[in-house]
């Protein structure tokens, strides 16, 4: 399965796509938010530009891993997506901006991204 990841902030989304098999991501870019319609327009010009078959969708949660303001805020964006039509993951991106800094990424959001969705590969692979 080909994956997009969403690092989903109130002002940009940090991208990155990735094939399940191989469990690699790629970043690729951040866009600008500019309201719910257009960025799931969108949105939805990616997913079919990529052939994504399901999104990943960062979950803001706080260091003691609960939900807080932001997460409940990317909740909401998420129900949103749902009209894009596709299974949606919800997961934890504590540490993947710090993460992708360490890396050396030049565009810390879709670096970001590129990270929860590397995380969200080896997470499968540990259930299996």
């Amino acid at each position: 399965m080909r994956f997009l990841a969403l690092d989903v902030g109130d002002r940009t989304i940090g991208l990155a796509v990735g094939e399940e098999t191989f469990g690699l991501a790629r970043p690729l870019k951040t866009i600008r938010r500019r309201g719910i319609a257009a960025d799931l327009a969108t949105l939805r010009d990616i997913v079919s530009g990529e052939q994504v078959d399901g999104l990943v969708i960062g979950l803001p949660l706080n260091l003691a891993g609960e939900v807080a303001h932001q997460a409940v805020r990317v909740r909401s964006f998420a129900e949103s997506a749902r009209s894009l039509g596709l299974p949606i993951d919800l997961v934890d991106e504590r540490f993947t901006t710090a993460e992708a800094a360490r890396r050396g990424a030049t565009d810390l959001d879709a670096g970001a991204a590129t990270v929860l969705l590397e995380d969200f590969f080896a997470g499968r692979r540990r259930r299996t």
